[in-house]
């Protein structure tokens, strides 16, 4: 199973140079990917945003990304685990954080390695702290 995102800040730790850090938010909620958006931006992150996996992959394939952040179930008939796999084709240690308001958990062997799982619903202020978390775990990625 993947691990269960609890989100939580750990004081003792640097935060990452937000402003270096571009977050990718993949959400056919407009109303969540706002939400979303809104939150990483009062932090100081870059934030892109798509509705579907085409319209990320259009992204990823011309941005650099630190953190791919993306529903399960997209628009179109796509789907986040699809696009996790092919996000880490392009690059292979891409932090991903999935998440679903129809599921409670997510199977290991459905999830790319490595990566994190969060519920809906989810707090800005959680989604915040888990990738300040994330993001402590990995190198950012230079333009």
């Amino acid at each position: 199973m993947v691990p269960f995102a609890a989100a939580f800040v750990c004081p003792t730790l640097p935060v990452p140079d937000r402003g270096a850090a571009t977050i990718l938010v993949v959400e056919d909620e407009p109303t969540v990917c706002e939400l979303a958006a809104e939150a990483l931006l009062e932090e100081g992150y870059r934030v892109l945003t798509a509705a579907d996996a085409w319209e990320a992959e259009a992204i990823l394939a011309r941005e650099s990304v630190d953190l791919l952040f993306t529903d399960i179930d997209l628009a179109r008939n796509t789907d986040g685990l699809s696009l996790a796999r092919c996000a880490r084709r392009l690059s292979p240690d891409l932090p991903v954080v999935y998440t679903s308001g129809g599921r409670a958990s997510l199977a290991g062997c459905e999830a790319v390695p490595g990566s994190v799982f969060v519920p809906k619903p989810y707090r800005p202020s959680q989604l915040v702290a888990l990738t300040q978390d994330v993001l402590r775990a990995t190198p950012l990625h230079t333009l």
